[in-house]
């Protein structure tokens, strides 16, 4: 159980390649004893961007505040303050601020690798010679 304002969380530099003044929060993970899902918010300065990249699990994204740009490979796609952003697996992507504020939003992500679905209502082992 954890209850905490957002602002005790401690705000983080993320510091790799093709990211721009953006910062992250862990608002809720691993170190928390969640089993399946972590929480972040992160936090782009006016013209701050994340890194241009694909993962094999989908993002879940809700803006709680400010506007910006979804960067795909072939478009971009403006979004806005309590829009909610869904991108596929493996699709090329980048979020940033084109705005003159500050960009929050949360972002939801699973621990471990997304696992393979069956198409088999059954499971994957052959069933009554199926």
């Amino acid at each position: 159980m954890k209850v905490t304002h957002f602002n005790e969380i401690p705000l983080e530099n993320v510091d790799i390649e093709g990211v721009k003044d953006t910062k992250i929060r862990w608002l809720i993970s691993q170190k928390d004893n969640a089993p399946n899902f972590a929480l972040r918010m992160f936090e782009l300065e006016p013209g701050g961007f994340t890194p241009l990249h694909t993962h094999d699990w989908e993002h879940e994204v809700f803006v709680i505040q400010g506007s910006g740009t979804l960067v795909l490979k072939n478009e971009t796609i403006p979004f806005q303050q309590w829009d909610v952003i869904y991108i596929d697996p493996n699709f090329e992507h980048r979020f940033r601020n084109d705005g003159d504020t500050l960009l929050r939003f949360l972002c939801a992500i699973p621990h471990k690798k997304a696992q393979k679905v069956s198409q088999n209502p059954l499971g994957d082992s052959p069933v009554n010679n199926c």
